[in-house]
């Protein structure tokens, strides 16, 4: 059964800490907005039983995101 993808969790980051800095920072609620998405799209994907080709693409698109996150994250808040 598919399950959403608990980014916050990976990040080892509260979920009110990431949404304060978010709400700063136009290109950080860009990002989570796009993972969300994807996100969304993942577990539509495998729900559906998408191919494994198909499912493993937009989990490695998540992937790049959650890494762009995690660098925005990385740096001191402005």
């Amino acid at each position: 059964m598919p399950v959403k993808h608990d980014l916050y969790l990976d990040l080892r980051l509260l979920k009110e800490d990431v949404q304060q800095r978010r709400a700063g920072n136009k290109h950080l609620d860009a990002l989570l907005t796009q993972y969300d998405d994807v996100d969304k799209e993942v577990l539509k994907a495998e729900h559906a039983k998408a191919s494994d080709e198909d499912v493993e693409n937009m989990k490695k698109k998540r992937l790049l995101i959650k890494d762009k996150i995690a660098d925005l994250l990385s740096l001191p808040p402005h």
